[in-house]
């Protein structure tokens, strides 16, 4: 008769580590889209869609700048609903080794600074000589009104972002407790 080995090798896991845990853990996190950096990034959202959406309804190809502006306008909504939707995730949490406090420091004054160079184009491509109230004039014009307050919204998320990246206001037990935003 064969003898029971005396080394037996068992391995245990609890049902949160299986394959399916992390979609089942994905809950969102509704604080975050009520925090000031959830509120911004929504902010940031709908009047960067408004910007590009307005220049989308005119002939921009006809007009070279405008291409620049629907390029930042496009891109940076686009980070932005992906970073809104690691934080409203929760993932920001999962992906510990990531310094998010930097990552949305350089990204938010990256993107400030690309809207000052999307809002200067676009603002200085509305066409002075077209019919004032015509619509593809006030479309431009439309347009450089809200790429200007945009980037007035990404440069106070630099500025919020540079306070939380710094640990300016809080300390590590209320900084814990926030969830890495105010």
């Amino acid at each position: 008769m064969a003898e029971f080995p005396s080394k037996v090798s068992t391995r245990t896991s609890s049902p949160a580590q299986g394959p399916g845990a992390l979609v089942s853990s994905l809950r969102p996190d509704l604080g975050f889209a009520r925090s000031g950096f959830g509120v911004l990034m929504l902010l940031q959202l709908v009047l960067g869609l408004l910007v590009w959406a307005l220049i989308a309804d005119t002939r921009f190809h006809l007009y070279p700048a405008y291409g620049w502006v629907m390029f930042v306008a496009v891109f940076l909504w686009l980070v932005t609903i992906v970073l809104f939707t690691i934080y409203l995730l929760q993932l920001h949490v999962k992906l510990y080794m990531v310094p998010w406090p930097l990552v949305l420091m350089i990204f938010n004054v990256a993107a400030t600074v690309l809207y000052i160079t999307a809002f200067i184009t676009c603002s200085a491509a509305v066409d002075q000589m077209s019919l004032r109230g015509s619509r593809q004039y006030n479309l431009h014009a439309a347009a450089s009104f809200f790429a200007c307050l945009v980037m007035i919204a990404y440069g106070v998320s630099a500025f919020f972002s540079f306070q939380a990246w710094r640990g300016v206001g809080s300390n590590a037990a209320t900084s814990q407790m926030a969830g890495g935003y105010a």
